[in-house]
């Protein structure tokens, strides 16, 4: 299956999901640990205040945990097989598992409470479905109805591969020039989860080095990088609206290209759900100029040692 197929098929894994994510009840102020975009889906909630301790599985595993063993944890891997994931079963008393493969290692031990399915169906490209499944599975479990984004998503799909698509081609067209330095992907607030989560899977699927970042963080040192790079801004009215604004007429002034994507259809805190989906488009066509193969090059998807 080709990743845009995998991206068309979210409005209907989002509704799925969200109808069957109504009425679950996650915990807070206990540790949410995954890698790359289990992880990143984290960031959307922490970053609106939501108590929960998010970490990096491999490194809660091998520096913050100190082997102790807590009460309950919460364990996400979309594929069910991230290693450094499944390493941190024994770290809890009592875990939950979020995954999309419930016939997986992180679904077999004594300690597992319960697991809740992303039911995005099969995936074999970088994380699309599963990945907006994993938002709303959260967003729901932690009292933050979904429901307002997840109902845009089906509306707005053209919206969203123009978008795509129009940006690759000029990105694309500016690869092409040896001046180019890379691109940054900056966002506030619960959109640093997307943010990384573009990042990661233009990386991925392009071949190319994609950074994403806080406003804050580039303000304070990649700004200075801006001339002859690409710099993709994520706006969302919120707090640092005004900021963002001033610092990236700024920043293009100084020779970067920037370009903009706001769904001012949607709040802030719930605009992860939707502002993800145009950076998947445009991850696809993108590799799709590039002729990119296959998805997969410099071996397989890290899940198991």
């Amino acid at each position: 299956m080709q990743m845009l197929d995998e991206i068309r098929e979210i409005p209907d894994k989002a509704e799925k999901i969200n109808y069957s994510t109504k009425n679950i009840k996650l915990p807070v102020n206990v540790p949410y640990l995954g890698m790359g975009s289990s992880y990143y889906a984290t960031l959307a909630l922490y970053y609106q205040g939501i108590p929960i301790q998010v970490g990096r599985a491999s490194e809660y595993y091998n520096y913050l945990s100190r082997k102790k063993v807590k009460d309950l944890g919460v364990l996400i891997s979309q594929s069910g097989r991230s290693s450094e994931v499944i390493w941190c079963k024994d770290l809890f008393k009592r875990y939950y598992a979020i995954t999309n493969v419930l016939k997986s290692p992180l679904c077999v031990s004594t300690n597992l409470e319960r697991v809740f399915p992303l039911l995005a169906g099969k995936e074999t490209h970088s994380s699309t479905k599963t990945y907006i499944n994993t938002l709303i599975t959260l967003y729901n479990g932690l009292g933050v109805d979904a429901s307002p984004a997840v109902n845009l998503l089906r509306g707005k799909m053209y919206e969203y591969g123009k978008w795509g698509e129009e940006i690759a081609g000029m990105v694309y067209e500016l690869m092409q020039d040896k001046a180019y330095k890379g691109c940054y992907i900056i966002g506030n607030g619960p959109n640093i989860a997307t943010v990384h989560q573009a990042a990661h899977i233009l990386s991925e699927s392009t071949k190319f080095p994609f950074i994403g970042m806080s406003v804050s963080e580039y303000d304070h040192g990649p700004k200075e990088t801006a001339k002859d790079s690409v710099v993709i801004v994520i706006k969302s009215k919120g707090v640092a609206y005004r900021r963002t604004n001033k610092l990236f007429e700024l920043v293009e002034n100084a020779g970067a290209h920037v370009f903009y994507y706001e769904d001012k259809d949607v709040p802030e805190t719930l605009s992860p759900i939707t502002s993800v989906v145009p950076l998947m488009f445009m991850t696809h066509y993108l590799a799709k100029l590039l002729k990119i193969p296959k998805p997969f090059i410099v071996g397989e998807k890290v899940t198991e040692d």
